[in-house]
């Protein structure tokens, strides 16, 4: 059965079509105006704001999933959406920089409580495991979609008005998102095990510590934020400054990146039909190192091609989605259902820890040593982080996780816990396996 034959999530991936696409055209204005307040400081005032937004993200998403079983997910989503839209409106009228990061620490409060709430109703809506591969895939579409589309509304929008009018595009945008969300059915979360607020914010985050592909997953978000802190953080400064491009070649550059992100996210699900998750993902971490790489070559070099650049983002663009794509089902393998709002809550925050890091590694240290040394410098911390992913989820635990996969398969169905001796059909069999769930 097609992902989009099941209603609740075709409309739910609607709101999310529409919000994204909102958020699309305020990460353009965003950018444009830090650079019309802040001028040649524009990258360190952007990684401030994007600093501000991942502080948010680390403290508020786990207390949200602590909570969220206690609340109506569909009033909780489409409320959260209303703060957005108010809040997106209002950045239009600033006129000092430290407005931007008043709203940014209002606006990204509301995303950090939102967007893992939303991924963990997805498994509950979405239960078959290959209807959730699609759906997991079509969710980075989407991303990938407002990467690459926004950005070009965005530069033919700023031929025929101001930037200003991009945010009025994200608050109409978070307000059909409401009234979608609003019009789905969505169950309520499960119940959790732990009986007060501190236990559920750790649980997360002991999964993550116990759980070799999960401590794996935690390296691999690291490389994810080196490579793509210098698309969010350095693409304006490096192509209005050092490309001398307008703000439309802004947005152009950002859709680069977005395309690359399409055409893998567009392939992958067959390919995760076949390959481990494993493998895509590490796959998609050499990418990134070598997109780097590029980009160091680029700013050492003082190669001023805007054909070059965009070729080297396009490359950044494909490997996120490499090694993006396939987290949401490992994390769905790793815990038990009960347990997902809790997990997909410690991953939206620990992820965002490395933004935290990367943001202002990209914004600050780029703006007062230049892009050379920034770009090595995360260029040094994404090798690293793939090697550690590497060492961290051992191949030896992918292997078991197939055998895992095969073994449930046959036997099983859902039943399947690992590290238990099963019986089927009269036969005792042993499945040494680190999974909860089939995969």
């Amino acid at each position: 059965m097609s992902v989009f034959a099941i209603p609740a999530y075709r409309q739910l991936f609607s709101a999310q079509i529409v919000a994204l696409f909102g958020t699309g055209l305020a990460t353009v204005a965003l950018g444009l105006l830090a650079y019309d307040l802040a001028g040649t400081n524009a990258g360190a005032v952007l990684a401030t704001a994007l600093t501000i937004k991942m502080v948010m993200y680390v403290v508020i998403a786990p207390l949200a999933a602590a909570y969220v079983d206690r609340l109506p997910r569909r009033m909780f989503l489409a409320t959260l959406d209303a703060v957005r839209a108010a809040v997106v409106l209002a950045l239009p009228f600033i006129t000092e920089v430290w407005h931007i990061y008043v709203l940014i620490a209002v606006l990204q409060s509301a995303s950090a409580a939102f967007t893992p709430t939303f991924q963990a109703v997805i498994p509950d809506i979405v239960t078959d495991e290959s209807d959730y591969t699609r759906a997991l895939s079509a969710s980075q579409v989407a991303y990938t979609m407002e990467s690459l589309l926004s950005p070009v509304l965005a530069a033919v929008a700023l031929t025929l008005m101001s930037f200003n009018w991009l945010f009025v595009g994200t608050s109409v945008g978070f307000v059909v998102s409401a009234y979608l969300v609003l019009s789905t059915q969505i169950p309520n979360a499960r119940p959790s095990a732990h009986a007060n607020a501190w236990d559920r914010v750790a649980s997360g985050i002991k999964l993550f510590a116990s759980t070799p592909r999960l401590r794996g997953i935690l390296a691999f978000n690291l490389v994810i934020a080196s490579a793509g802190a210098i698309v969010v953080v350095n693409t304006v400064n490096y192509v209005r400054d050092t490309l001398n491009g307008s703000q439309a070649d802004v947005a152009w550059m950002l859709a680069a990146s977005g395309g690359g992100t399409l055409v893998v996210a567009l392939l992958l699900p067959r390919v995760l039909d076949r390959v481990a998750d494993r493998t895509v993902m590490a796959t998609g971490a050499a990418a990134l190192v070598v997109g780097l790489a590029l980009a160091v070559t680029l700013s050492a070099a003082d190669i001023t091609s805007s054909i070059v650049t965009g070729a080297v983002w396009v490359l950044i663009g494909g490997g996120m989605a490499l090694t993006v794509t396939p987290i949401g089902r490992v994390l769905r393998h790793s815990v038990e259902p009960d347990a997902l709002p809790e997990v997909f809550a410690a991953q939206f925050s620990l992820s965002h820890m490395a933004w935290l890091i990367t943001y202002p590694i990209a914004g600050w240290l780029g703006t007062s040593a230049g892009f050379t040394l920034t770009w090595s410098v995360l260029l040094a911390v994404a090798t690293v982080s793939s090697a550690a992913a590497m060492t961290l989820w051992p191949r030896e635990t992918d292997a078991e996780t197939q055998r895992c996969k095969v073994f449930a398969t046959a036997s099983f169905g859902d039943t399947l816990v690992g590290n238990e001796t099963q019986s089927a059909a009269g036969t005792l069999a042993a499945c040494q396996c680190t999974c909860v769930r089939p995969v």
